[in-house]
């Protein structure tokens, strides 16, 4: 008998543009994209936000002047009003503060430190309490018990007073010219402190749920080792719930360094965000200046509204009982 070979062809796997043309698709035709724009409040949230976030990361190029260049700054400009009131210049769109400073650029670059700070500190708080839920969730017993019961001492205090406390004692620690450099990286560290333990919590929750999951139940059958089933398996099953937390704590954690800068605890002076103009604006309120804290203020307050009005959207949208 003739021997005959027979070749079976594998398809070949799609390439990474095709996956990624794939998933795009998905996402349009699927139901997040759906109630996004079913929503005409989200996507002006959504607009907005981007806007900020843009003027934001590009601020050098963005702002009319460089309000870090201290060699740039005229005196005889301080406290110009903006340009539709008398006496305002129309190179300075929204007037001017008690140094000289553009106020429109200040409040773009404000916005920079504001964003960079909130999203690290809540960066930081997200990893923290994702991990110390997960670890709580899957192991309990007694490490269920300590890493809850300091979550809950924790909420009997406000988050600000939790911000302060922690620059407090980083003040008392590296020394007034030590704490005086390392200001933000104190702030960010204090935010992410104050915001850990929603995350912790939430998680442990879906933990608990999903660790008596048949496929979870399956994998230690077969011995895999349980870090590799929390990274695996149960986590990608809670990140929806951290994606929501996330985008509201952001709100909070703009909120949070505003206060701590408008206390004269935050970012300094020669690095101002939102709530560091908000204060130096203050100062001046009731001389007649009003615009170098109205503006300031009123961009906060647009930022943190269109962050919440996104936050309560993505909470509502993976949430498959309102589906």
């Amino acid at each position: 008998m003739q021997n005959i070979e027979t070749t079976v062809e594998l398809p070949a796997a799609p390439s990474f543009g095709a996956r990624l043309s794939g998933n795009i698709k998905a996402f349009l035709d699927g139901d997040v994209f759906y109630s996004f724009k079913r929503s005409p409040v989200t996507i002006i949230a959504f607009v907005v936000t981007m806007i900020l976030f843009f003027c934001a990361i590009f601020a050098p190029w963005v702002a009319p002047y460089d309000t870090y260049n201290i060699a740039g700054l005229n005196l005889m400009d301080a406290f110009r009003p903006p340009a539709w009131v008398a006496g305002g210049d129309a190179t300075f769109l929204l007037g001017t503060d008690d140094q000289g400073r553009d106020v429109l650029s200040a409040i773009i670059f404000g916005l920079r430190i504001s964003l960079m700070v909130g999203f690290l500190g809540v960066l930081i708080a997200a990893v923290v309490g994702t991990i110390l839920g997960l670890i709580s969730g899957y192991f309990g017993g007694w490490i269920d018990a300590l890493i809850m019961r300091i979550a809950d001492v924790q909420l009997t205090f406000p988050a600000i007073l939790i911000a302060l406390m922690i620059d407090g004692i980083a003040g008392a620690v590296l020394g007034r010219a030590a704490h005086a450099e390392s200001k933000l990286a104190v702030l960010v560290i204090a935010i992410a402190a104050s915001l850990w333990v929603n995350f912790a919590r939430t998680v442990r929750g879906s933990t608990l749920v999903e660790k008596n999951k048949e496929y979870v139940q399956a994998a230690r059958v077969i011995g895999i080792h349980p870090i590799l089933i929390m990274y695996r398996h149960v986590l990608p099953n809670v990140m929806g719930p951290v994606l929501v937390i996330a985008t509201l704590s952001l709100a909070i954690a703009i909120i949070t360094e505003a206060t701590l800068s408008f206390l004269g605890v935050g970012v300094p002076v020669t690095n101002p965000s939102l709530g560091t103009l908000i204060r130096i604006g203050n100062d001046f309120l009731f001389s007649g200046e009003w615009w170098m804290t109205i503006f300031p203020g009123v961009a906060l307050v647009i930022l943190v509204l269109a962050v919440n009005l996104l936050g309560d959207w993505l909470r509502d949208a993976l949430n498959p009982k309102l589906r």
